[in-house]
């Protein structure tokens, strides 16, 4: 294991120059800001299930306003997007790393202190302004650090996320329900509490050397040119569908079960713990896969396992069920292994095409869930006349059918990126 990870920092290759003996404390720092980073990220993104319900009580909002709220962390977090690697050009990655770290962790005192509507907002904007700072940020990390094994150690970095992303419902439901000094902790002290884990790993990112681009500023690659690139906009398309196939689930599984199948919230609740088990494991387990099959053919397969287990659970009904959470295993892998491609493709530029494809693929995901909504109210408009329970499951199949087509249409772009590569000769 400690050969693999010296041979991941490249010791004897692109790294060496930073990576010598004495630094191999180096390389365990730069390990613990990564994957601790991966860690917050998971936290952060998703202990907002339980809490948003008293939130919305404690300030009496309604669903137009709640929805403002989430519409308006989407937008911080594609507005940071935009601007972190040009951050990170700028300033260097450690210090844009630590300021999203920083601002993660005000933004849970602010949110413990928020007294009305429109601070709360403010707050939930910051929360998600650090965390597309963060995403970007360690992105562009483990494509500088990991220059050996690239695909193995994106997949077990972003395990992390996937562990974290498990914990925190079940964490966060408990700390709510803590009583501390003589009250209850309550969602105010939870954000504040799990937030300010962000500055755990600020301690090793301090004294850490991290590895800077590895080409003049003159030769890496423009925006304008990644616009150009046909290559890159079918890297931002198979992004785009394996992040859409992804996400989507996390919002609509429960639905779909309650909905379609009657079953009570706490098993429609166990069946996505279970997809995201098997998502967890898929990451941990099959990065070393990728690297040997090859990044580009990892996803086509990988994807279109997981579009063909979501279609042939909707076909067989409510004793396929656990098909739904065996598709995790298949789109598990496609976000991190993207990212191994884009750190092979555009060495002179990962940086920028880092937020180039992270940013749209923010935008399509957004898109992606709006279209899912307005479908199924469509197919359940549509067969209406059949009876208000059949619509609504025609409705509901149709909803969760796109999900599986994304990741079906993630394969076929990933074939196609393989055809046109192979072309011009290359291979990822």
């Amino acid at each position: 294991m400690n050969e693999m990870f010296c041979e991941s920092f490249g010791e004897t290759g692109e790294g060496a120059s930073y990576l010598n003996p004495r630094s191999k404390v180096n390389s365990v720092l730069l390990l613990f800001v990564v994957f601790g980073g991966f860690l917050i990220f998971g936290f952060s993104e998703n202990i907002k299930g339980p809490a948003i319900p008293r939130m919305q009580a404690d300030f009496r909002l309604d669903e137009g306003q709640l929805g403002v709220l989430l519409a308006l962390n989407s937008l911080g977090y594609l507005v940071a997007c935009t601007f972190t690697s040009a951050l990170a050009g700028r300033i260097g990655i450690k210090a844009t790393g630590v300021i999203a770290f920083a601002s993660m962790a005000v933004s849970g005192v602010l949110m413990d202190v928020s007294a009305s509507y429109p601070f709360l907002t403010g707050s939930y904007f910051l929360m998600y302004i650090g965390n597309g700072m963060l995403e970007i940020a360690l992105a562009i990390m483990a494509a500088r650090i990991f220059t050996r094994n690239t695909g193995t150690m994106m997949n077990l970095a972003h395990f992390f996320y996937g562990l974290s992303s498990i914990a925190a419902p079940l964490t966060a439901a408990r700390l709510m329900g803590w009583h501390f000094a003589g009250g209850e902790l309550g969602w105010r002290g939870m954000y504040l509490l799990m937030l300010s884990l962000s500055v755990l790993p600020i301690v090793p990112a301090l004294p850490a050397k991290f590895p800077e681009p590895a080409h003049a500023k003159e030769e890496r690659i423009s925006l304008r040119r990644l616009a150009g690139d046909r290559i890159a906009w079918l890297i931002v398309l198979i992004l785009s569908c394996g992040v859409v196939s992804e996400l989507s689930v996390g919002s609509w599984l429960v639905n779909f079960l309650e909905k379609a199948y009657g079953w009570p919230t706490a098993d429609a609740s166990g069946m996505l713990s279970l997809f995201f088990l098997f998502f967890t494991l898929a990451r941990l387990f099959l990065g070393p896969v990728t690297d040997k099959l090859g990044y580009a053919r990892s996803i086509a397969i990988f994807a279109a396992c997981s579009g063909c287990c979501s279609l042939a659970a909707i076909v067989i009904g409510e004793p396929g069920a656990i098909l739904f959470a065996v598709a995790g295993a298949g789109i598990a892998p496609i976000y991190p292994t993207v990212m191994a491609i884009i750190a092979k493709r555009y060495p002179k530029g990962t940086d920028t095409a880092i937020s180039f494809t992270v940013t749209l693929m923010g935008i399509a995901s957004v898109a992606g869930n709006l279209f899912i909504g307005y479908l199924i109210d469509y197919i359940r408009n549509l067969f209406a006349r059949e009876g208000s329970a059949e619509s609504q499951i025609l409705g509901l199949q149709a909803g969760y059918g796109f999900i599986a087509l994304a990741a079906l249409l993630c394969s076929a772009f990933c074939v196609y990126l393989i055809v046109l590569l192979r072309r011009r000769q290359e291979r990822v």
